[in-house]
C-alpha cells in the first residue's frame, strides 16, 4: 500500500504481483490508507468466499517464493545483459515488462527451475563461444 501521502515508490511497484484500482468518486478520488486497505481487504474476503463455494478438491500447485522469484529476474537481466540484448546503461524498460510478464503467468517452482536452466545454458554457451575465438 506505500506511505499514507505518496503511495509506493517505482522500485516498489516492480516488486509487486498484482497492481490494483480501486474505483472512486471522481470529484474526490483519494482514499486514506486505512480506507484502501480495508477496501481492498473487503474484496479479497468475498472473493474468496466466493471461490471457496464453488471449488472442488484440486491439486495445490507449489509457486516460488518472492525471494526465488528475484533470483530469476535477477539470472534473467544478467543474461539478458551478457547477450546484449539489454544495454546496461538503460535496463529498466525491458526488465519492467518482463517482470510484469513473468508476474501474470505465475509460474510454478519446476517452471522457474525451468527457465534458470535455459538462461544457465545460455550463459554456458556464450562461454565456449568466447573461448572459441
Amino acid at each position: 500500500f506505500g506511505r499514507e501521502n505518496s503511495g509506493l515508490s517505482n522500485e516498489e511497484l516492480q516488486k509487486c504481483h498484482f497492481h490494483v484500482f480501486i474505483p472512486a468518486n471522481p470529484e474526490y478520488s483519494s482514499l486514506n490508507l486505512a480506507m484502501a486497505v480495508q477496501t481492498l481487504s473487503y474484496e479479497i474476503r468475498m472473493a474468496f468466499l466466493a471461490s471457496e463455494k464453488s471449488q472442488q478438491a484440486e491439486l495445490v500447485e507449489e509457486y516460488p517464493l518472492s525471494g526465488e522469484l528475484e533470483g530469476m529476474f535477477d539470472h534473467l537481466e544478467k543474461t539478458l545483459v551478457e547477450t546484449r540484448f539489454i544495454v546496461p546503461a538503460h535496463p529498466g524498460l525491458v526488465m519492467t515488462k518482463l517482470r510484469r510478464f513473468f508476474n501474470r503467468a505465475r509460474p510454478e517452482e519446476v517452471e522457474l527451475r525451468m527457465w534458470r536452466g535455459i538462461f544457465s545454458s545460455i550463459q554456458k554457451s556464450l562461454i565456449s563461444a568466447q573461448k572459441e575465438k
